[in-house]
């Protein structure tokens, strides 16, 4: 105690107690708010990669999962298919696919990686305005002429796309389709979202 009557030791004690539970109080103020700035759990999921099992996907058939909120096509092209592709070439607005709308790895003809050239992953968003083309793989159907082959045909402004997700020339849609990474788990289960960075 000192000589003027302060209990100096009682003074410390109330001082760090006081500190003590001061510091709780504002860690349990800021913990919510802190907290707030965290994706949810949903967000995350919503942006993970997605798997999906092609064992049953014949050729000429298209499987749709969803990624990231958009539709995400898996179509399993026919040897025709794979043979229809390089005589479309002069029809196409980008045949080469130099605009960057696919990994590097499916920058070639088919759009595809090259161990499993058959298969064509596609976000299924027309260029245009965000439509979603419908699967038209028959060949000559009334509505779409004698000389198509097979592809995506948006209906809804008239853009086509061939069975690679390349966009026909002088249409409504500028670029195309959008190639996500993907990569191959197994022979019958592929990864959308991730590919394990592959370059």
């Amino acid at each position: 105690m000192s000589s003027d009557g302060v209990d100096l030791k009682k003074r410390r004690n109330l001082i760090a107690a006081t500190s003590a539970v001061g510091a709780v109080g504002a860690g349990l103020v800021a913990y919510p708010f802190l907290a707030a700035w965290q994706p949810s759990a949903r967000a995350r999921a919503a942006g993970a990669p997605v798997e999906a099992d092609l064992s049953k996907l014949q050729p000429g058939q298209m499987l749709r999962v969803k990624w990231r909120g958009k539709p995400v096509w898996v179509v399993s092209r026919t040897e025709k298919n794979m043979q229809d592709l390089p005589a479309l070439d002069d029809r196409l607005a980008d045949p080469n696919s130099e605009m960057p709308q696919q990994p590097a790895y499916c920058q070639n003809p088919t759009r595809s990686r090259e161990e499993r050239k058959a298969f064509l992953v596609a976000i299924g968003i027309c260029t245009h305005l965000g439509c979603s083309p419908t699967y038209r793989p028959e060949v000559a159907p009334d509505d779409l002429g004698s000389d198509w082959v097979g592809g995506f045909f948006c209906p809804c402004h008239g853009s086509r796309f061939d069975l690679a997700g390349r966009v026909y020339k002088n249409l409504p849609a500028p670029t195309n389709l959008v190639i996500p990474p993907h990569m191959y788990l197994s022979e019958n289960v592929i990864l959308v979202g991730e590919d394990g960075g592959a370059a």
